[in-house]
């Protein structure tokens, strides 16, 4: 399962021309699901975006997580990022799982999240999307587990 996180001080996903989801400060969450991935490995990987000090305290350090400014996170399907681009000239997704697992253990993931306090929009699993954001810093990090 692979996060990647991006600090964001605005983010919003439309479907067909329609915002279907928006934040302000928080993160946005690009989430891609591999094969091998369960509900266990999704909750983890919950709490490691949920905790991940990754805003600035009053020194300017890291020393703060997206619960304790007060953000929220926004959510997108993005199975690309499980891609093998080891060879070649064209990715291959044979390393992302199935739309069914994925989807399931995509929705568990924003259900860990909604558990833990925060707002959670989404985009719409496996529709064509248009993401934008205003990257904080700019601060993205890539979550595995």
């Amino acid at each position: 399962m692979i996060a990647l996180i991006q600090r964001v001080t605005s983010a919003s996903v439309e479907v067909e021309q329609q915002v279907v989801g928006k934040i302000n400060q928080g993160l946005l969450v690009l989430l891609a699901i591999e094969p091998d991935d369960n509900e266990q490995k999704a909750k983890r990987l919950a709490e490691r975006v949920a905790g991940y000090r990754v805003f600035e305290d009053s020194d300017g350090k890291m020393n703060l997580n997206v619960k304790q400014v007060v953000g929220d996170i926004l959510v997108v399907s993005q199975f690309t990022l499980a891609a093998d681009t080891t060879r070649g000239m064209r990715p291959s997704f044979t390393s992302a799982a199935a739309p069914a697992l994925s989807e399931s253990l995509y929705q568990y993931f924003c259900q860990q999240l909604r558990h833990s306090g925060f707002k959670v929009p989404t985009g719409i699993f496996g529709a064509d999307m248009k993401v934008s954001l205003v990257n904080d810093g700019p601060v993205t990090f890539s979550l595995t587990i």
